[in-house]
């Protein structure tokens, strides 16, 4: 009689696993976990709640494919799907909110951290006494130090400890040098300045008991200091104990009514749409916004044609069977393209260095001109331009060439037929087939240059600067890297993430409504192939 063997039901993970697969699978999860942990505990100590949240869930689902025995068919998933997660779309979110907050310099921590750096400021009242002093460190690291007073009387302070007056012999004190403070502390072994000053929490180190406590103010003064501000939590303001002025909280600054002064840091803090409302106001949009507008459409518009142009004609050489050394010559073309473009434009900036570059150098020696390069607007923009084609022809080259290979011959020998001279066969067979295949990639082309950064910044960081604007601009800048000065480089002003953020939303629209219109100019393309 046969007997059915019966069939294990699948639990996910397969059956045969073995140990040495099983506790490499746990140590994984253990490790990361470990380092999770870490990074959560980091970040809610720097206030980054949105970045708990985010990665604690990315987190919870990783546990859950490695652990979990139905879950485990989805691991890869869930791994692509966390750094998805964290890399795409979490970026974006974090974006969108610095955008309607104050983050950047001077607001970079949350209420509670700011409070708590602006309690430790201090200043010297006018009955507070200052000394002269010399420090002292045992073996465990305690400091105390020997203070001098303007009579010349020496007080000993240590931590924890109520200020004595001191004498040399007594209570380990050791005998006086010629300034007045012990050559040695029983206990203890003397530093100097230098000494004391690789130490920085040695400064918020109070000696002494409360309220008779000593702070060291610089290399040569120790002082009885207080604290400078008073925190009302019902009020929420800060009270500066020097001069009675009181400041209140604005957009996350503590901010003087009467003088306008600021106590620094300020903290994190939602602002609504002030960003958007600064860069509207900004003299930046009454100053050279327009021209660098106008500039970023041009740029790249030229850049397209010219590589395009350039990477057709060569692709149009090659396609003749009898060119000589084709494949050689296409091998030597296609070097720009190898190399990565950050080096390329540096390179290109040396050789047309004004001085030692080979190209202004060669120029000169052949015609006795060189070209102005960095100086002149118009050279700037064509020096721009010259970079970008050596840049991006070889790319057009290729796609030009495999696009070239699609279209019939048969077209050509009827054009022949036909009476139709080369000319009219490019223009008429030719480009209108070649376009269908490329369209696409030429607006593709033309928004990757409507942001191209790395080539601005790198090769003349916007240069040469525009006389009279209000803000730091360029005639070769492009609303990006025009964007990145006004936010990052301020002139000692400090980054602002947030005003970054928002004029990032902004250029988002702008490239949202180029692509739109590439793809309207891609369905139209697609239908006119239909009836090719």
């Amino acid at each position: 009689m046969n007997v059915a063997t019966p069939v294990k039901k699948s639990t996910g993970i397969k059956s045969e696993e073995s140990t040495l697969a099983l506790l490499m699978r746990l140590a994984f999860i253990a490790i990361f976990d470990l380092g999770s942990a870490w990074f959560v505990y980091t970040a809610y100590q720097l206030g980054h709640l949105q970045l708990v949240v985010v990665y604690g869930v990315v987190m919870l689902a990783m546990n859950a494919a490695f652990l979990l025995p139905k879950s485990y068919p989805y691991r890869w998933l869930v791994i692509g799907f966390s750094f998805m997660v964290m890399f795409v779309i979490y970026p974006i979110i974090f974006t969108v909110y610095v955008a309607f907050t104050n983050y950047g310099d001077g607001h970079l921590v949350t209420r509670e951290q700011a409070l708590a750096q602006i309690a430790e400021q201090v200043y010297l009242p006018k009955t507070g006494k200052s000394y002269k002093w010399t420090a002292y460190i045992t073996p465990d690291g305690k400091y105390a130090l020997w203070l001098l007073d303007d009579q010349g009387n020496g007080f000993l302070a240590k931590e924890g400890e109520a200020i004595s007056a001191g004498q040399a012999g007594a209570n380990g004190v050791g005998e006086l040098d010629s300034k007045g403070f012990p050559k040695t502390l029983e206990g203890y072994k003397r530093l100097t300045a230098i000494q004391t000053a690789t130490d920085q929490k040695v400064t918020q180190i109070k000696f002494g008991l409360p309220p008779n406590t000593i702070q060291i103010r610089s290399t040569s003064e120790a002082a009885e200091l207080k604290p400078r501000f008073a925190y009302d939590a019902a009020k929420n303001t800060l009270t500066d104990q020097e001069n009675g002025e009181i400041y209140y909280d604005v957009n996350g600054t503590y901010t003087s009514q009467t003088t306008g002064k600021e106590i620094i840091p300020g903290y994190r803090a939602e602002i609504g749409l002030k960003n958007f409302v600064n860069f509207l106001q900004s003299p930046a949009l009454s100053g050279p916004l327009v021209q660098i507008m106008t500039w970023n459409f041009i740029f790249p518009l030229l850049s397209v044609l010219s590589t395009f142009s350039l990477g057709l004609a060569i692709a149009l050489m090659f396609n003749d069977k009898d060119f000589p050394f084709k494949k050689l010559i296409r091998s030597l073309l296609l070097i720009p393209y190898t190399i990565p473009g950050l080096i390329t434009i540096i390179i290109w900036r040396g050789m047309m260095n004004p001085d030692l570059g080979v190209i202004n150098q060669t120029l000169k020696a052949w015609f006795g001109f060189s070209p102005p390069w960095f100086i002149e607007p118009i050279w700037a923009q064509a020096a721009i331009l010259l970079v970008n084609l050596w840049l991006g022809y070889p790319y057009f080259m290729l796609i030009t060439s495999g696009a070239l290979q699609s279209i019939s011959p048969d077209l050509y020998e009827a054009a022949i037929v036909d009476g139709a001279t080369g000319w009219q066969a490019f223009r008429n067979i030719t480009l209108p087939l070649l376009l269908v295949a490329v369209g696409p990639l030429l607006l593709a082309s033309y928004i990757y240059n409507f942001n191209n950064f790395n080539l601005i910044y790198l090769f003349i960081a916007g240069g040469p600067p525009i006389p009279g604007a209000s803000t730091k601009a360029g005639y070769t800048d492009i609303l990006i890297s025009y964007v990145y000065a006004l936010a990052f480089d301020t002139g000692g002003r400090g980054v602002q993430y947030g005003l970054a953020s928002a004029i990032t939303i902004i250029l988002f629209i702008i490239v949202g409504a180029i692509t739109l219109v590439q793809f309207r100019f891609t369905n139209m393309w697609e239908e006119v192939s239909k009836n090719v």
